[in-house]
């Protein structure tokens, strides 16, 4: 190696040498205001954080209500008014529940974000609502009556097509002056003395056809018609 080699390569190690030489001094000198500086930045997290779990628990009330009261859905905004705080630590403790409840969060361009909560109430009342109630009358109702009108025993569900089991079918074949208790009957009864499914007369009430239909499965040529005010089924008056 020549000699002019062996000179660069001594300037460029002390080139690099002397900022490291200066850090290492700088460290030595200075380790103890560095380590307290890192202390007092850790200490100040953990500060917030605790202030922040505090505040959190004192707004849970506050969060539950607002879902009780809006159906789960709530908005950075909604929670910011009621708690009169910033909307965005609303919108922080939303983001924090949301990860915590597994909310779904949708965009919308007139209402902003927005976080839906759902809880078994919640639920509870959306699956009731997706099918009309069924209601009795107002009136006494015996012991009798009462066995009359019990629904049937869920079953598996199965294609529209097929038959309910042939034993029921004989069931079914009572008098219809026995049947019609209140003079009308419900839609379990009706798909019972049809020898249908339940969510077939669902289906198929509100069908111009339905009467035509209703009497070929009726075991007694019946015609069936049915009330949407009173959610009921009632025979379909021969014209003489």
């Amino acid at each position: 190696m020549s000699e002019k080699s062996i000179e660069g390569n001594g300037k460029a190690f002390l080139v690099l040498l002397l900022p490291i030489s200066f850090l290492i001094i700088f460290l030595v000198t200075t380790w103890r205001i560095l380590l307290a500086v890192i202390v007092l930045v850790i200490g100040f997290k953990l500060w917030q954080e605790y202030q922040w779990q505090q505040w959190t628990v004192r707004v849970n009330p506050i969060f539950h209500q607002l879902v009780r009261e809006n159906q789960g859905r709530l908005t950075p905004m909604d929670l910011a008014i009621k708690g009169n705080f910033p909307g965005t630590t609303a919108k922080r403790y939303l983001d924090g529940k949301a990860s915590e409840f597994g909310a779904s969060i949708v965009n919308s361009e007139d209402a902003g974000q927005s976080y839906y909560f759902i809880t078994a109430s919640i639920l509870g009342n959306i699956l009731d609502s997706s099918e009309p109630v069924k209601e009795l009358p107002a009136q006494p109702v015996t012991k009798t009556a009462r066995s009359l009108l019990a629904p049937p025993t869920p079953q598996e569900e199965e294609p529209e097509t097929e038959s309910l089991p042939q034993e029921t079918h004989e069931e079914v074949k009572r008098s219809l002056e026995k049947q019609l208790v209140f003079g009308s009957l419900i839609q379990s009864e009706l798909a019972k003395r049809l020898n249908v499914y339940s969510s077939t007369v669902y289906k198929r009430r509100n069908d111009p056809e339905f009467p035509e239909w209703s009497r070929s499965k009726d075991p007694d040529g019946i015609a069936w018609s049915y009330s949407e005010k009173t959610k009921e089924f009632f025979p379909v008056e021969e014209e003489g």
